[in-house]
């Protein structure tokens, strides 16, 4: 016969540990002055930019206007105007491969571009960026197209100090180092020497320390202070929804006292997720909700897990106390439950080894929720469930030789 694990012993020493380390995120969060906000939750400048040199500028006068576009294939150059016939010349990077045969391609056979190339002849056409413009019109004033190497130098910390001397701006890297690709917020407070800071003083710093021409601007936006309050409150909401959700869902499918052991559970997790991003000043962004959620769905299966093998167990040995029944199911699901959290941690581990920015905190935020999920299904979800029983459904505090019984 298997042995069974006495985890009841550890419920009380468990829920306490859990409220001291709640309390101290709470006492943190208190001194910390709140939570280091992302960009998502905070109103100012966002705007997303690549350091990427000039590949060539394109230029066109010839009849009606000419519009330059970016698609998933290629570029594509249309002519309208009354005194056109409105034809569209589209150039796969497939068939021009290089910038060579592409500007070649062009000014063959489109009357009136005219092309100054900067990159190197055998550049890669795949290596094209898109700017923040869109689809624009050319005409005589030069459009600019640029393009980023696979492989690329990193210069995050040449960004950073850069743009340093702007009050409350913060700089996140988006993708692979090589990538060169930033997310940069300004606070919407007044900027250095009281003046607002504005997209075009956020290139011309770039511009200082990179070279003119070397910095491109994928998206350029300004979050007002109603729209970040009002996606700070949808992510309360959408907690407190999901919350009531499985509450409903755990009081359908099991007793009251598993129901609410169930949702006691999976917000101690997001309480120990809040108190590790508090701790660790890590950024508290829609990729952190992202995370949280993930850990709740995780954490909620876990749970019905165990509480599935909890009524089976009484149906089995009816005879058995109720302390004896949850020792005995959470033994039973105990080499289940880790094996497919080793299995999982091992996918998420990798994500935060080999990624960076936002993702490798969503991976950290993923490899401490799981950790304090398995122990809320054992510790917080089960220890209710027996507290439950033992106080709340006797309405008495048991006897000496009524808890003995019970472990027997």
């Amino acid at each position: 016969m298997k042995r069974i694990i006495k985890f009841s012993g550890f419920f009380l020493p468990a829920m306490i540990l859990s409220l001291l380390l709640i309390s101290g995120g709470i006492i943190v969060y208190v001194l910390e002055g709140g939570f280091n906000l992302g960009i998502d939750f905070k109103a100012g400048l966002i705007q997303e930019v690549q350091i990427a040199p000039s590949a060539f500028s394109v230029m066109y006068s010839g009849k009606g206007n000419a519009t330059f576009s970016f698609t998933r294939s290629g570029v594509e150059l249309v002519i309208s105007g009354p005194d056109t016939d409105g034809a569209t010349y589209s150039f796969n990077f497939t068939d021009y491969t290089t910038l060579d045969s592409l500007v070649a391609a062009l000014t063959d056979k489109v009357d009136g571009v005219s092309i100054e190339t900067e990159a190197p002849g055998d550049t890669k056409t795949a290596w094209f960026i898109q700017n923040a413009h869109g689809n624009p019109q050319i005409n005589a004033v030069p459009y600019v197209v640029h393009y980023l190497e696979p492989g690329s130098d990193h210069v995050e910390n040449d960004v950073r100090e850069s743009l340093a001397s702007i009050e409350g701006v913060s700089v996140q890297a988006l993708g692979k180092p090589s990538d060169r690709h930033f997310l940069i917020r300004i606070d919407e407070e007044p900027g250095e020497g009281g003046g607002v800071v504005n997209s075009d003083d956020i290139v011309r710093r770039l511009d200082e320390t990179f070279g003119s021409g070397n910095v491109v601007v994928t998206r350029s936006d300004f979050v007002g202070s109603r729209f970040s309050k009002q996606l700070a409150d949808q992510a309360g909401i959408l907690m407190f929804l999901t919350l009531l959700l499985i509450l409903v869902y755990a009081s359908v499918r099991f007793k009251p006292q598993f129901a609410i052991g169930a949702v006691l559970a999976i917000a101690h997790d997001a309480l120990i997720m809040v108190a590790f991003i508090t701790w660790s000043r890590v950024e508290f962004n829609t990729t952190t909700i992202a995370a949280i959620l993930t850990i709740l769905g995780y954490s909620i299966n876990d749970t019905i897990v165990v509480f599935d093998r909890i009524r089976e167990a009484r149906r089995l040995y009816p005879d058995d106390g109720f302390t004896n029944l949850l020792n005995r199911a959470i033994t039973e699901t105990l080499g289940r439950t880790i094996i497919t959290t080793l299995t999982t941690m091992l996918a998420v581990l990798s994500l935060y080894i080999f990624t960076s920015g936002s993702m490798k905190d969503f991976a950290l935020a993923l490899l401490v929720g799981m950790t304090s999920g398995v122990y809320s299904t054992i510790f917080i979800a089960c220890g209710f469930a027996s507290f439950w029983q033992k106080y709340i459904k006797t309405g008495k505090r048991p006897t000496k030789a009524a808890v003995k019984a019970e472990g027997a």
